[in-house]
């Protein structure tokens, strides 16, 4: 008889690409998804082979019967998109904060002995050493600036897990990715809208250097982690790791956003002009985990950022005409 996962969020998109991973190791897998932000096209591929519950992950009732007879939820629902923070912080909030309580009440009720909950690098802010270990201070710079309710959310929803669920689990994992992209992960990130914007300016320069403003100075840096490489982790995580524990999951190569639009555009055959404007308020300098927590366990990423940004690049020139028409403005 084969385990049940019930995956919230699962037609988001680090949450397809676990859903699709599952269905492969041979689970039965039931997804708790909206749609609101998370698109069923996404698991086209699987939609036979998996359980959909459309139901609102606020809504404890509803969660109570999607996840009845799991051996184990991930709960990944999020608003997620750093424009949405800025935009939309209310709904950001309020999915975060009321969908965790709801998960965790609803596994506690039907009974679930694992649950596994997706936070974010986003609760260090700006963190104190990089690179970053699962045990240094989490950080809300302050309240005012909406760019903060996402981290903030997870904060909450961190605590809500540990504390709601303390004696409840036979196991709770928290994981907190970092700067993970991949095909299809949706528009309102930065290398979805770094690739539209170079290929529209490499377009339109008649292959001339062609114009790329980007905020700030492009010193900043990240380390980005394919999302075939998180959903490992995560599984990594799930089976080899520890009971109320914290781990990182990405990749701990480091590269400059200045750095990062060079390879864009590499990938799309064509010179980028690069030219720095005013930084985004609440903006981190660095960002990169420490994951040696994870190879303890047998975790290693294996996808090579030239390799992802092309698997990536490919994706979105081909699906350039679903792109929203403001998205780029």
């Amino acid at each position: 008889m084969s385990r049940r996962a019930v995956v919230t969020g699962g037609a988001g998109f680090i949450g397809a690409y676990l859903v699709k991973r599952l269905v492969r190791d041979g689970w039965s897998v039931g997804v708790v998804d909206t749609m609101v932000r998370g698109s069923q096209s996404r698991l086209s591929d699987v939609e036979d082979e998996i359980e959909l519950f459309t139901a609102d992950v606020r809504d404890e009732a509803a969660m109570t019967a999607a996840v009845k007879g799991a051996d184990v939820v991930f709960h990944l629902a999020a608003i997620n998109g750093t424009e949405n923070f800025y935009t939309r912080p209310e709904l950001v909030l309020d999915v975060g904060i009321r969908g965790a309580i709801a998960a965790v009440n609803g596994c506690r009720t039907a009974g679930v002995p694992d649950l596994v909950v997706a936070s974010t690098a986003e609760v260090y802010q700006t963190p104190s050493v990089v690179p970053t270990p699962e045990d240094i201070p989490l950080m809300l710079p302050n309240s005012i600036n909406p760019r903060y309710s996402y981290g903030g959310s997870k904060i909450a929803s961190e605590l809500i897990a540990m504390n709601y669920g303390k004696d409840h689990f036979r196991q709770l994992q928290i994981f907190r990715p970092h700067n993970v992209y991949g095909p299809d992960m949706g528009w309102k990130h930065v290398l979805p809208q770094f690739l539209l914007r170079a290929a529209a300016a490499l377009e339109a320069s008649g292959g001339a250097a062609a114009a790329f403003p980007i905020q700030g100075d492009g010193s900043e840096t990240r380390a980005f982690c394919y999302a075939d490489d998180i959903v490992d982790g995560i599984m990594t995580m799930y089976e080899n790791g520890g009971h109320r524990e914290i781990y990182h999951i990405g990749n701990d190569e480091e590269i400059s956003i200045r750095r990062l639009v060079e390879v864009v555009g590499e990938t799309l055959g064509g010179d980028l002009d690069i030219q720095p404007g005013p930084a985004t308020e609440g903006g981190t300098p660095r960002r990169c985990p420490d994951i040696s927590k994870m190879r303890a366990i047998g975790y290693e990423p294996k996808v090579k950022l030239a390799d992802g940004v092309k698997r990536t690049a490919d994706w979105y020139m081909e699906h350039r005409q679903l792109t929203p028409e403001n998205e780029l403005l």
